[in-house]
């Protein structure tokens, strides 16, 4: 029988977000019902409340959660009721062909739950990532599901499903931060900081924090950054040169999607080094750079989605890094909130106010 819950929805384009109830089915086949304990409030859920991002209205908002798996349908053997989960947006289908060729992070088809939520009156709703973890209880598949150990918070491990996997992600698996490399991350707030932090797992250094917001650098600052520059008084890149003997990053990761600061990172890349790109960028920017340039400077530019995260894979990693205290997840944390005020954290977010915003259930 399916259940009735409250979630947060976006009902249309641009309108205030909604905290309503709705239904969630029994699990079928490879499904599960997870009671969500937390969720992080991401700028993705803002692009998709304001149509940046599909048009699939209503949208059951939330995707980076973590919970308790309350249901199990048949044929599910990775999780089982009672195992604590991060959930996340990548379930590998494990045969299209990125999987068959072994790079299971570009996987072309993952998986979601089958079955819709929908609202009381029957309208099916469209779980953001396929996750909706706005909700007090959400419906996924069994795939999306990754077991971790259950002594971390649910409101430190759930920003895991999404921002700072991403974050670290796009320095480690992207970007392939090694020890002695040199790193600039342009924009510092929840992903940048991430990025950061991925950088300083890796034995970066130096690593250079770039923002035009001073309370962002001091997050930085806190995350591994040995060095800031606020863009609001300086132009970053002769910095850069300067604290890399003149020769540029070996990575530099653009998190802010703006195509001034893009050109800026650019410039900022070292010989042969290699520039991530992090952010939805508007698509009608348009890039003109020379191409002879870039021929003789080598190295690559790179676009990471997810931060190339395998959830199976680095999600488990990342939790032992917090318990050996390597990565405080807490940090990341700026407040609690509920689910009525989650219309006031998608601001606080648009205004750099916030690393992240998480809401307790």
């Amino acid at each position: 029988m399916a259940q009735l819950v409250d979630g947060v929805i976006a009902r249309s384009r641009q309108a205030a977000v909604e905290v309503v109830r709705i239904q969630v089915p029994d699990p079928g086949p490879r499904e599960v019902v997870v009671r969500i304990q937390a969720c992080g409030v991401c700028e993705t859920d803002q692009n998709y409340r304001d149509g940046r991002v599909g048009d699939g209205f209503p949208f059951l908002l939330g995707h980076e959660a973590a919970g308790v798996v309350e249901q199990v349908g048949d044929e599910v053997g990775e999780v089982a009721v009672g195992d604590f989960v991060i959930l996340n947006w990548r379930a590998v289908c494990g045969i299209c062909r990125a999987c068959r060729r072994g790079k299971p992070w570009n996987c072309l088809s993952p998986l979601t739950a089958d079955q819709p939520m929908t609202l009381t009156d029957g309208t099916p709703l469209t779980p953001v990532l396929g996750v909706g973890g706005f909700a007090e209880k959400t419906l996924v598949h069994a795939r999306q599901c990754t077991k971790v150990d259950p002594a971390v918070p649910p409101t430190a491990a759930a920003p895991l499903g999404c921002g700072i996997a991403t974050g670290i992600g796009a320095a480690l698996n992207t970007g392939g931060v090694e020890r002695g490399d040199s790193v600039a991350v342009f924009g510092c707030d929840g992903i940048g900081s991430a990025a950061i932090a991925g950088a300083r797992l890796a034995g970066a250094d130096p690593i250079v924090a770039i923002d035009d917001v001073p309370r962002n650098l001091e997050w930085a600052s806190g995350f591994g950054a040995t060095h800031t520059i606020d863009t609001s008084v300086a132009d970053p890149v002769p910095r850069i040169l300067e604290l890399t003997g003149g020769l540029g990053a070996d990575v530099v990761i653009d998190t802010t999607a703006r195509l001034e600061t893009w050109k800026q990172a650019l410039r900022a890349r070292g010989p042969a080094g290699t520039l991530v790109m992090l952010g939805l960028p508007a698509p009608d920017e348009q890039v003109d750079i020379p191409l002879h340039e870039l021929r003789v400077r080598g190295g690559s530019i790179r676009s990471s989605w997810y931060g190339d995260t395998l959830p199976a894979r680095d999600f488990p990693a990342l939790i032992g890094f917090h318990r050996q205290g390597l990565l405080d997840l807490d940090a990341f944390v700026t407040e609690t909130i509920s689910l009525s005020e989650v219309e006031q954290a998608l601001s606080k977010s648009r205004r750099r106010e916030v690393l992240r915003s998480v809401i307790r259930l």
